[in-house]
This record gives structure tokens, C-alpha cells and sequence, in this order.
């Protein structure tokens, strides 16, 4: 029997940028001559602008054990590979081989191995749909993709509620009586204060009639952050935190930030949300680690956020393994992502030189390196040890 999923997703960049995001997922099980069963699946992630890609590929096992795999595909479009990490990629024409780097070649029955690969593409950039895993097809490319993915894809798990449950914060700004925040929140300018300022406006919000607003100047002394008074130490073993942001300037070539956590395991400095390069990062202030790494591969496996709508932005940070996860929308972002096992270009810098954040506090403003100006609003707001959707 043969089963085929496949989705196409659509994700949001600058208008100077085309970009779409598709991924295959092919599963199906072809008897092998002579022997058990053999069975693979593929999920192939691609992150397509104009003319550039990068993929990220998981090979799910579903045959016998294997010390050592290949897999095969071929482009029907024009991409060239360029790059790879975690595997040994070559191209020959269209012919493409992937073959582990060693230390991930082993593959378990039910095991899965991950690699990614970044390239360039002139004409065409269909995703590819002959997988081979050890010379074993994975299926052929039958069938049309659908234009719109279900709201639930099969074999994926539902996004979690939007409603805040348990958690320790949960604001829409909705208390806030007056113009200055007050109550849980609270004006803060961690190391000097200048002319960036903080307000509730009554005029723009997501849900309801607040938000918070803050008036971001460029220039190192130009602080302004919100502070909410609840205690996150103990929150977890994996913090989760929601909010949706609205801005109204692109995120700059240098280095800014939005949201900033006091860590406990760098001695009260902070973990910090925001932007380099044009696109998000996380950046640790005891060593100015980037996570991802400031190199164009890993900007490229970044998102820009959006100007002058309201985005939902979400993260999860497990306090005792390191493990970091960042959603745009519903969109796992590929360079926000620390899984323990070192990335290059990605997270291996932000492994090698940390430990895994402890958050005690939550802080919403704006503080920039150098240049960048913006005005930024915060609003649905939550932290909480539980998953918390848009």
C-alpha cells in the first residue's frame, strides 16, 4: 500500500522577497525481494526565496536497522547544492546523495536522522519526490499537492490552546487604567535610561482596547522595558511564552532587542529576543552567543518579523536540558532551534559556550546596540509550563 502526505505551507517575508516553505512528507512500504518488508519515510523542509533554498530532511526508518544510509533523490527543477551540515551531500546534474557524517549513521528500526543542505535555484524549485533510503525507493511522486493544507495534517499534533490556562502571566493590558503601566507592570531601564518610552495605548491592540507600546531610539543609554513583578524560577521544567508583537520598522543590521529575561544561569544577565541581520535571534549577554549563528546560512534559517501587523511569536525554553523551540505563527522557525546535538551555523556556537537558561523574570521594551529606531506593541501576553497556542 502506498500513503502520501503532502503539504504546502506559505509563511510571510519582506515584499522584496518571495519565499514559500513546503514540506513532503512521503511514507510507504514496498516488500523487498527475497526479505522482510523494507519501509522509509522523508520529510523535506524547504525554505525557498528568490533564487535560494535551504532544507532541512528527516529520514524516519521504518525497515530493518541499518549501520550506515544514503539517500538518494533527484531535483526536477534547477537547484544546485551548495552546502550541507550533517551529512555528506553531492550533486551530479540533477542526481543528488546525502550519506551520514559518521557519528549519525546508525538508524534503528522506528530511528530518524536529520541533516540540512542550502543551494541555489534560477527557473524551478519543485520539491523533489523520488526518495531512496539505502536503494530503496521511497515512493513515487503520484498524486497533485493540495494548495491548502488541512488545519490538522495528519500524523501531527494539534497547536495548542490559546487560552492561557495556569499560567503565572496571562495580560491583555485590559487593567491598565491609566496612560503609564502600572500594577504587575512596571517602567524599567536595566542599565541607563535616555529617550526611549514606554505607554499603554488605547488606540492599537490586538484583542480588547490596550496594549503596551513602546517608543524604541536607537543608541546604547536608550532603555525602556516593561517589567512584570511574578517570579519565573519556578516555571518549567520547560517555560512557555506567547505574545503577540506589532511593529512598524524592519529589524535592522544591528543588533537590537525586544524581550530580555533575567538568567539565573549567567548570574542575573540576560536572555534576550531579538533581531540581527534583518531577521530574529536569541542572543545570551554574558558571551553575546547568536542563536542562529550570524553567518548567511544561518540568517537564512532565521524570519524577519514582520512590519505593521500583529504577529504571534512564541517560544519554549527547557530549563534543564537547553533545548530552545521558536514559533512564528505556527511556524517553527529552523535557525531558533536548539536541540542539544551541535548544528553548524545554527547552534553550535550557542552549545559550546553555555548552559541551559533559567529565566526568573519577564521584560518587553526595546533596546538597541547602535542604530535602530522602531515602535513596537505588545499585547496577549502569557508564561506558563504549559503549552500555550495563538
Amino acid at each position: 500500500m502506498l500513503t502520501r502526505v503532502l503539504r504546502l505551507l506559505r509563511r510571510p517575508w519582506t515584499a522584496a522577497v518571495a519565499a514559500a516553505a513546503l514540506v513532503v512528507s512521503v511514507l510507504v512500504t514496498i516488500p523487498a525481494s527475497g526479505a522482510a518488508a523494507a519501509a522509509c519515510r522523508v520529510d523535506y523542509t524547504v525554505n525557498a526565496w528568490a533564487g535560494g533554498y535551504t532544507a532541512q530532511v528527516k529520514i524516519i526508518n521504518l525497515g530493518p536497522a541499518a549501520s550506515g544510509w544514503k539517500l538518494t533523490w533527484t531535483y526536477a527543477g534547477d537547484q544546485q547544492v551548495t552546502s550541507a551540515w550533517n551529512a555528506a551531500v553531492t550533486q551530479t546534474g540533477t542526481s543528488v546523495v546525502a550519506v551520514d557524517a559518521g557519528w549519525n549513521g546508525a538508524l534503528s528500526t522506528g530511528g530518524t536522522a536529520e541533516f540540512g543542505l542550502q543551494g541555489t535555484w534560477r527557473s524551478a524549485d519543485p520539491v523533489p519526490s523520488d526518495f531512496a533510503l539505502n536503494g530503496v525507493s521511497c515512493g513515487d511522486d503520484g498524486g497533485t499537492p493540495p494548495t491548502t493544507p488541512p488545519t490538522t495534517p495528519p500524523g501531527t499534533t494539534p497547536p495548542p490552546s490559546a487560552e492561557c490556562g495556569d499560567a503565572v502571566i496571562c495580560s491583555g493590558f485590559e487593567d491598565q487604567a491609566g496612560s503609564e503601566p502600572s500594577g504587575d507592570w512596571r517602567f524599567t531601564a536595566p542599565d541607563c535610561r535616555g529617550t526611549g518610552a514606554v505607554a499603554v495605548d488605547s488606540a492599537v491592540a490586538h484583542e480588547g482596547g490596550r496594549s503596551l507600546r513602546v517608543d524604541g531610539r536607537a543608541g546604547y543609554c536608550n532603555h525602556a522595558f516593561v517589567a512584570h513583578a511574578a517570579d519565573l524560577s519556578a516555571v518549567g521544567p520547560v517555560m512557555y511564552v506567547r505574545m503577540w508583537v506589532r511593529h512598524s520598522t524592519a529589524l535592522p543590521t544591528s543588533h537590537v532587542t525586544f524581550v530580555s529575561m533575567p538568567d539565573s544561569a549567567q548570574g542575573g544577565r540576560t536572555l534576550r529576543v531579538g533581531g540581527q541581520n534583518g531577521a530574529l535571534q536569541w542572543n545570551r549577554e554574558s558571551d553575546d552567543a547568536t542563536l542562529p549563528a550570524q553567518s548567511p546560512a544561518g540568517v537564512a534559517l532565521s524570519r524577519p518579523l514582520p512590519t505593521n501587523g500583529w504577529q504571534c511569536l512564541r517560544f519554549a525554553i527547557d530549563t534543564s536540558a537547553g533545548d530552545l523551540d521558536t514559533w512564528l505563527g505556527d511556524e517553527q522557525v529552523p535557525g531558533l532551534h536548539a536541540d542539544g546535538v551541535p548544528t553548524q551555523d545554527v547552534d553550535q556556537q550557542w552549545l559550546a559556550r553555555g548552559s541551559a537558561p533559567r529565566p526568573t523574570a519577564l521584560r518587553l521594551g526595546w533596546e538597541s546596540y547602535a542604530t535602530g529606531d522602531d515602535t513596537v506593541w505588545f499585547d496577549d501576553v502569557a508564561v506558563g509550563s504549559s503549552p500555550i497556542g495563538c
